[in-house]
């Protein structure tokens, strides 16, 4: 179950939560599959194992997908087309380099209708175009934190839909 669901403000385009175990984690991500718009660009943030995959398995397991969702480290990308929507899955996390992005071609994934969700987006930069939502995981010694953040009206669209939607699932006291 998501904790403390918090907004940071009026608008709900930001939200702060605590996620206590993995399944919690996976749950976030099936409520942001619920929101999805086509285009919208997701920056995840964390060190390694902060559940950046995790939150990813959650989101696509909620829009259909079956099969086995696995970090993109060694691949750079894993292309997905789930629930009508073409979801690219990308990992920078081995590039020496913001120029590997570029070398890659990577960059027209990132102009057409395609989800497109981000680990490590800090080594490709400044080559990534800025994303709709950031996702930000820390672990703690009780679970993970998690704080998202709309940066502009697609994302904050996003961001105020799941605020909605993880309110509506769990009403649970103390969540302003």
């Amino acid at each position: 179950m998501i904790e403390s669901i918090q907004t940071a403000d009026d608008n709900g385009a930001r939200l702060q939560a605590h996620l206590p175990d993995e399944a919690a984690t996976v749950a976030l991500g099936g409520a942001l599959a619920g929101v999805l718009a086509p285009g919208l660009q997701i920056w995840l943030q964390g060190n390694l194992g902060t559940g950046k995959t995790t939150l990813t398995r959650g989101l696509l397991r909620a829009l259909g997908h079956e099969g086995k969702v696995k970090s993109p480290t060694y691949t750079l990308i894993e292309p997905y087309v789930v629930s009508s929507l073409n979801l690219y899955h990308f990992d920078f996390y081995r590039f020496t380099s913001p120029d590997e992005y570029l070398d890659a071609g990577l960059d027209e994934y990132f102009a057409g209708e395609g989800v497109c969700i981000v680990e490590w987006p800090d080594k490709a930069s400044p080559h990534l175009p800025s994303p709709d939502v950031e996702i930000v995981l820390q672990a703690g010694e009780s679970g993970r934190d998690v704080a998202i953040s709309a940066n502009t009206e697609a994302g904050r669209t996003c961001v105020i839909g799941l605020v909605k939607a993880l309110r509506g699932a769990d009403p649970a006291p103390g969540t302003t």
